[in-house]
């Protein structure tokens, strides 16, 4: 199937799948309001205390700190529920009810009378954002064909970004008020997510590959018919294709040792599941923590104010664009591998000009903190092109469909920890009362930028163009990572065996030309 016939025949499933990926630009409004509030002096006068008449209220580094991290633990928390709920009750259930939770939770937001009950809110509230994080991504994977996957997946990452360009823009907007208001009016508007998306997800249809799992055939094949536009193929055929899925299913059960947590770490499946823990991690190893500092920078060269805010809706567009560049890339046959690899190097590059630019002397300091960050600015459009758009994509395409929202799950918990490491490095690095690293910074990324590169070399393998069926056989027959997209697989073939190898397990010796 082509790109365009992918299009014509799944609409709908197009549709659905935005929806549920617009979870993620939910969340990612709500992430840069929880972590940008001390942005105004009514939050540090309310939630800080009186440092001195130079510096005014401040929230302290220990709970700006505890702040940073909350969200980041309640969303591991929340990731591992993920992975038991979603499997057993369905995707729009959990959705649904998380939603519900997370409107709840804002209350705690927009009434927390002192900074160790926003701690709580921004705890819980990780829960159900950990669930998005995943959710959204296995939906995609499982309600659109091979053609339309790694566009749909990584639509999520442009989520993100125009979720965090409306919360900083939201930002922007209060920096002229002077009262309570300036930090609760943000914390109140993440209400207008809520009944749009609930009434969203209600009507949406159930994942036809969860589903079949399920053994509910008859709603699987009613549920791929709301994704589809039949009239669009005659040759499409809704009982061929469940049947696929049931196969797929049935294949996965051979070659898993079963649906746990436990699971993902055994046989086959720990290869994957290190991929996609790999993958999810090596986002934040590659740089994006110590690009985030752009606005620092911009500070130190004397642009103050809403300048930096500016910046960083420049970077947050740079999602935008940057998935949609990533995008070109595919449709003119580039494997999600070879940009996943080529997005490294770039980045690598980048980063070791960051630090050789700490050569420049102090005298230059204004010059060199104008340059560290316009170059943080490319550092961003080589990351939203490659690495941060596509892991989308490979995360949902690496796990089996049994384990998949769990691996994806374990993966995504893998970044979060990646990223409270990261979250604890970096300000220590470039603050000059800490290490005082300032641009050399970038050779330490830079080095763990290269270990990654020289890992997923070896260890990522081509998945642009496989079903998820071939996929199975490729980890099965543990074909090595560079030879995926070279080697012949016959899912029809492997199809035959195994109803063979169960009908008539005394022919399992037989040539496989002599079965058929």
């Amino acid at each position: 199937m082509t790109l365009w016939q992918g299009v014509k025949l799944y609409p709908k499933a197009i549709f659905w799948s935005m929806l549920i990926s617009s979870l993620c630009a939910m969340e990612g409004y709500d992430v840069s309001l929880v972590s940008r509030p001390d942005a105004f002096p009514p939050f540090n006068r309310k939630y800080g205390y009186y440092t001195g008449p130079e510096h005014g209220y401040q929230v302290s580094a220990k709970w700006q700190t505890s702040l940073a991290n909350g969200a980041q633990c309640g969303q591991i928390l929340g990731l591992i529920v993920n992975g038991y709920f979603t499997e057993r009750y369905g995707y729009r259930p959990v959705i649904m009810g998380c939603l519900l939770f997370l409107a709840a939770v804002t209350t705690i937001f927009f009434c927390a009378p002192s900074v160790q009950v926003l701690l709580v809110g921004e705890i819980l509230a990780g829960i159900p954002w950990g669930v998005f994080q995943s959710i959204a991504i296995s939906y995609a994977s499982e309600v659109c064909p091979v053609a339309l996957r790694g566009y749909l997946t990584t639509y999520g990452n442009i989520c993100w970004g125009w979720g965090q360009l409306i919360g900083v823009g939201v930002i922007m907007a209060m920096f002229k008020r002077d009262d309570q208001w300036a930090y609760r009016i943000p914390y109140g508007l993440m209400w207008m997510w809520y009944p749009p998306l609930l009434i969203g997800v209600f009507f949406a249809p159930e994942s036809p590959w969860w589903l079949v799992r399920h053994g509910k055939l008859e709603q699987a094949k009613k549920s791929l018919a709301r994704l589809t536009s039949s009239k669009a193929d005659s040759n499409f055929d809704l009982d061929e294709t469940i049947d696929m899925m049931r196969h797929t299913t049935e294949l996965e059960k051979d070659i898993t040792s079963g649906s746990s947590y436990l699971d993902c770490f055994k046989g086959t499946d720990l290869r994957r599941t290190e991929i996609v823990c790999m993958l999810w991690a090596t986002q934040n190893f590659s740089g994006n923590t110590f690009s985030n500092y752009s606005t620092y920078f911009f500070e130190q060269a004397g642009l103050k104010g809403t300048i930096g805010y500016k910046f960083a809706m420049g970077q947050y567009s740079i999602n935008v664009v940057g998935t949609m560049v990533g995008w070109v890339i595919m449709s003119l046959g580039v494997g999600r591998r070879r940009l996943f690899l080529t997005g490294l190097c770039g980045l690598c590059v980048t980063l070791l000009v960051l630090g050789f630019m700490g050569l420049i002397p102090d005298s230059k300091a204004y010059d060199r903190s104008m340059a560290t960050g316009s170059l943080m600015m490319v550092w961003a459009t080589w990351y939203q092109t490659s690495v941060g758009s596509i892991a989308f994509s490979l995360v949902a395409e690496m796990s089996t469909r049994r384990l998949q929202i769990k691996t994806v799950s374990l993966g995504r918990a893998a970044y979060n920890v990646a990223a409270i490491i990261c979250n604890t490095l970096t300000p220590r690095m470039i603050n000059p009362e800490a290490w005082n690293w300032k641009n050399f910074a970038g050779f330490f990324w830079a080095g763990s930028c290269a270990l990654c590169f020289v890992y997923h070399y070896f260890r990522l393998p081509e998945p642009t163009g496989r079903t998820f069926a071939e996929l199975d056989i490729l980890f099965e027959r543990k074909v090595p990572a560079r030879k995926f997209k070279t080697t012949e697989v016959n899912a029809f073939d492997v199809a035959i065996n195994h109803q063979i190898a169960e009908d008539k397990p005394e022919l399992a010796h037989v040539d496989h030309v002599e079965k058929v």
